[in-house]
């Protein structure tokens, strides 16, 4: 059987750090991310038949998405895999060719944009927001601290 998803994901964001490191880069961060339902990871939609058959898969039903993120420095590693649970509303055919429609789909783990047109189609998320949307800043803040990059300690507010 094949790679469990938390082992995958972080096997490519691990991999995709390595590869730009070896390119001599000395602070590198790799990420990636996958959709799992029942223990399985699903991928982007290749098509819009495929990402139709995605949500109904999806519909009124709880996921996770997971996001690995792998922080090399100066030939260190450290690591981070962040999961949220989202939950699907169900879903009509009617709600499913509207979203199809959109294209959020395309190129996107799960084949969703909560961030868009794909917050109509959850209707719960418990865990990190930012997992779901794309890069999980908490962790990716733990991940910077002990290598002393504090991304705020330059941050100016005006209001």
């Amino acid at each position: 059987m094949g790679q469990d998803p938390r082992g995958l994901v972080l096997a490519n964001a691990l991999g995709k750090a390595r590869w730009v490191a070896a390119q001599g880069h000395q602070l590198v961060l790799g990420a990636d991310t996958v959709v799992a339902i029942d223990g399985i990871s699903v991928g982007a939609p290749a098509d819009e038949a495929a990402a139709k058959r995605l949500f109904d898969q999806l519909a009124g039903r709880t996921h996770t998405v997971m996001t690995a993120l792998a922080l090399l420095s100066n030939g260190r590693e450290s690591s981070a895999v962040v999961e949220s649970e989202v939950t699907f509303r169900p879903l009509s055919r009617e709600m499913v060719a509207w979203y199809v429609a959109t294209e959020e789909w395309r190129g996107r783990a799960g084949g969703y944009a909560i961030q868009g047109a794909g917050a109509a189609i959850v209707v719960h998320i418990q865990g990190e927001l930012s997992n779901v949307i794309g890069l999980p800043v908490g962790a990716l803040l733990d991940l910077l601290a002990p290598i002393g990059i504090a991304p705020w300690s330059n941050l100016t507010l005006q209001g």
